[in-house]
């Protein structure tokens, strides 16, 4: 039996069922589904093209446009006081505003005793997909730090201010909000009451400043035992922008800024007997060539730094710290006693006996120092100078130390003026 036309038959009966069959598929699928549109998301202005800032509308103050807006009968969270005992120090910001530094989460830490942070922030409210853009806010955020020369108490100020507001369409500027949050990390301190602040934009506007205070308890006097009380710690600052159009997707700015804080009670070592310190301070000795009461110490510095050939012990290649490099406090008396027994050798076999000349053995680094003449590298200077030179700038020495809360090894540098 010839079977060929009826397979032949079938293969062309199935081509045209699976034909139909496609055919009444694409009829039932229908026309696609729409596509959700793109969730809004805040993000830096930096991240958004020009041309789409271009199209966004007049930027203004957020007072003026408050005012040209209908009461939304949202009300304002509670208000917050500035109460620290610094306060607003409009010194303090007008020096930090000139500083380059300033703009980095550590910022420009002026002494050991006050610092400040001062951010611009430009945010965009925009599609994740760029298709729309439906807003944009400036706002400018300082944070002033202020520690204790005895007192185991830091205190900051913070605030936003200078809040410019640029929304479209229905877009509310008055419904965003603006969180600063506050945590600490490290040793045994006592937090603040209040840690974060969260308001709308008009609650900033209207009550830019908050404080906070952090302190650490102490035991009392316990340095006789060898018992410094040494708490560290670092404080940063988080900022966090939302509106209601992107409620899952905040601008967010975990390390808007930060400091690293130390308390102590370690005695007379420091000056007062407790304090609180910005241990990313630069402490610095400065002394002046054209200084009279302490010409012969200051040259003999300069020397050591800038031509370190010129003094005893004389070695090729040989550097002497302080400038560049930092030198760190030494306390204990019987190694003081070792640095200046080093350099009085050198002295002795430099210039012989000079007892009845009015001079005295000078050493840089100095003896209070962990870098002083004992220490085994040959890295220092041993000059004869004035008794009384070399008295003042003693106490020049000691002054740094006190003022600024140097304790045992602390560094400093020294840094000679004409």
């Amino acid at each position: 039996m010839n079977t060929r036309p009826v397979r032949r038959l079938l293969r062309t009966a199935g081509t045209g069922v699976c034909a139909v069959l496609l055919a009444a598929g694409t009829i039932a699928a229908g026309p696609p589904a729409p596509r959700e549109p793109a969730p809004f998301v805040l993000v830096p202005a930096s991240t958004v093209p020009a041309e789409e800032l271009a199209r966004l509308g007049r930027p203004v103050p957020l007072s003026e446009y408050t005012a040209a807006q209908p009461e939304t009968g949202v009300g304002s969270p509670p208000q917050y006081e500035a109460d620290a005992a610094s306060a607003d120090d409009p010194d303090l910001k007008k020096e930090c505003a000139e500083r380059a530094d300033k703009t980095s989460p550590a910022g420009w830490v002026k002494n050991r005793f006050e610092s400040c942070v001062h951010h611009h922030y430009d945010v965009v409210l925009r599609r994740t997909d760029g298709s729309e853009t439906i807003g944009r806010l400036w706002f400018e955020v300082w944070l002033l730090g202020f520690a204790y020369d005895g007192q185991r108490r830091v205190d900051y100020v913070a605030s936003v201010e200078d809040i410019i507001v640029a929304p479209v369409g229905s877009e509310d500027a008055k419904l965003w909000s603006i969180d600063q949050e506050f945590t600490h990390l490290g040793g045994r301190v006592t937090d603040p009451d209040t840690k974060r602040r969260s308001d709308l934009l008009g609650a900033w506007n209207s009550n830019p400043l908050w404080t906070l205070t952090y302190t650490s308890p102490d035991n009392g006097p316990l340095y006789d035992q060898g018992d410094n009380q040494i708490v560290n710690t670092t404080v940063t600052m988080s900022i966090n922008v939302k509106s209601p159009t992107a409620p899952a997707r905040a601008f967010k700015d975990d390390d808007a800024a930060h400091s690293d804080v130390r308390f102590d009670y370690a005695g007379p070592t420091a000056g007062k007997y407790k304090g609180t310190v910005f241990t990313a301070a630069r402490v610095e000795l400065v002394m002046s060539l054209s200084d009279p009461a302490v010409r012969e110490s200051a040259r003999h510095i300069s020397d050591a730094q800038n031509n370190p050939e010129r003094t005893f012990p004389s070695f090729t290649a040989k550097t002497i710290p302080g400038a560049k490099e930092p030198l760190h406090r030494l306390v204990d008396r019987e190694e003081q006693r070792k640095n200046r027994a080093a350099a009085i050798k050198t002295c002795d076999d430099i210039w012989g006996d000079y007892t009845k000349s009015g001079l005295e053995c000078d050493e840089y680094p100095f003896a209070s120092t962990k870098e002083g003449a004992n220490k085994g590298d040959r890295r220092y200077s041993a000059r004869l100078i004035d008794g009384d030179d070399n008295g003042k700038g003693g106490n020049m020495l000691g002054e740094v130390y006190s003022v600024n809360r140097l304790l045992n090894g602390d560094p400093f540098y020294v840094k000679i003026i004409p």
